[in-house]
């Protein structure tokens, strides 16, 4: 069975040290939104609509594959980096396997359109991403902890002649290991990836 997190554990790390990684094109399924995910409705209504496609899409490939639904990940950018999280501007997205063509991603939406009419398919949409150099981390406790993580990913990223590269369209990325409806604070697991460039 696939597992994206068991299959490509260079891009899944299960260690809090840093490591620097190219990762390559990878297909998603991604929403956008803007406003803090801790009250916003249209985090929780964004959430709901990419799990619901992404269980859609496995069911109806059953036969092609068994897979794992991939984790929620977001795209993250906007003043709400240490100041006010409602003027966050994300994208939430989650992989899917590289056989999902735009034909089944469709009967996916109209599927889960007839079941939960309410939810935004609509504004779902099916796109390979290609992060290229990144520094990457798991980061264990509360999201609002990040910082001492990033601020040691920075540190070993110039070390390895890297500085950041956020100035541009790459942007902050996040990979959620834990259901924070479930999980302790404390033991909340989150993959922090950073994108960079060699040092001039």
């Amino acid at each position: 069975m696939l597992d994206f997190k068991k299959d490509d554990k260079a891009f899944y790390p299960t260690t809090t040290a840093p490591t620097i990684v190219d990762v390559p094109a990878m297909v998603f399924l991604m929403t956008d939104g803007v406003g803090d995910p801790n009250n916003s409705a249209m985090f929780s209504a964004a959430t709901e609509t990419l799990y619901g496609l992404s269980y859609a899409i496995k069911m109806a490939n059953k036969h092609v594959l068994e897979y794992v639904v991939g984790p929620l990940e977001g795209l993250w950018s906007g003043a709400g980096f240490g100041g006010d999280k409602s003027e966050f501007t994300w994208t939430l997205m989650i992989r899917q396997p590289e056989f999902v063509t735009s034909q089944e991603f469709d009967a996916a939406r109209a599927s889960l359109l007839k079941r939960k009419p309410k939810l935004d398919a609509v504004s779902v949409r099916l796109e390979q991403l290609t992060e290229g150099a990144c520094v990457q981390a798991l980061h264990v406790g509360s999201y609002d902890d990040e910082p001492a993580t990033i601020a040691a990913m920075e540190q070993f990223a110039a070390e390895h002649g890297y500085v950041l590269d956020m100035d541009g369209p790459r942007r902050h990325h996040e990979i959620y290991l834990s259901d924070p409806h479930k999980t302790a604070v404390e033991k909340l697991k989150t993959i922090i990836r950073q994108p960079v460039k060699q040092a001039v």
